[in-house]
């Protein structure tokens, strides 16, 4: 067992994607030590060397694997601080569209691996207390054209979030959300590097801006720190204003 006292303890879940990866760098900076859970053995190996931390394979919908990874860190430094789900999907179709297979694999990916995310890691936490963070997305929380499968598994996570925060808070188990706009992700690639689509993607924020990593990245590091042990039950609109702001049409 290796750890210290002075040093958190973090598991990433979806730890090579955009917001992952950046999350992985901030705490690594501050000294935390990491398990960074990931199904690709190859960004795994390149992000644990920049980061030091140690890696997990896992597939966020199998919960072995999930609990797998909570119990590695558990092992090697003796306790989980933090965990935090990013894995995740988008699919954009409208129902008429989307298939069983689409539906079935949207709520698999995004709602059923952060269930697990919450089950394995309160088992580590109940003892010591702690903070889960899942992300959940501003389609959960406005309407969205052709966001349906993917907005219903978002509000799930967000209710999941809300509903264990409740369930845990007594053994000082802080559980929150963050439900980020269109943020530029090799997920989002596709959409952003069609400038058309870039351009009525902007629009759609008051901000005017597609969100990058470290605005997703820097919340859920905040939401970590136990300085701000009095929050939780929150899901956070990191969104550039989406869900909850309408601006006059710019001429």
């Amino acid at each position: 067992m290796v750890g210290d006292q002075e040093s958190p303890v973090h598991v990433i879940l979806g730890a090579t994607g955009g917001v992952g990866s950046a999350l992985a760098r901030r705490l690594a900076s501050n000294g935390a030590h990491l398990v960074l859970g990931g199904r690709s053995a190859e960004k795994l190996s390149r992000l644990t060397e920049s980061t030091g931390g140690e890696s997990c394979l896992v597939d966020g919908t199998r919960y072995e694997e999930v609990n797998g990874c909570i119990t590695r860190a558990m092992e090697r430094f003796g306790r989980v601080d933090g965990v935090v789900n990013c894995i995740g999907s988008l699919l954009l179709k409208p129902a008429h569209l989307t298939t069983e297979a689409d539906w079935e694999a949207t709520l698999s990916v995004n709602l059923t691996s952060a269930f697990y995310t919450v089950k394995a890691a309160v088992g580590a936490m109940m003892k010591n207390g702690g903070s889960i963070v899942l992300v959940s997305s501003a389609a959960a929380r406005a309407g969205l054209p052709n966001h349906e499968a993917i907005a219903a598994a978002k509000a799930g996570v967000a209710g999941l979030a809300l509903s264990a925060a409740a369930s845990y808070a007594a053994r000082s188990i802080r559980v929150n959300g963050v439900a980020p706009g269109l943020v530029r992700t090799q997920m989002t690639e596709k959409i952003l590097s069609n400038p058309a689509s870039e351009k009525a993607s902007i629009a759609m924020h008051p901000l005017q801006r597609i969100g990058e990593p470290a605005d997703v990245a820097s919340l859920i590091q905040w939401l970590l720190d136990p300085s701000n042990s009095w929050v939780t039950g929150q899901v956070f609109g990191v969104d550039g204003g989406l869900s909850t702001v309408r601006t006059r049409a710019r001429a």
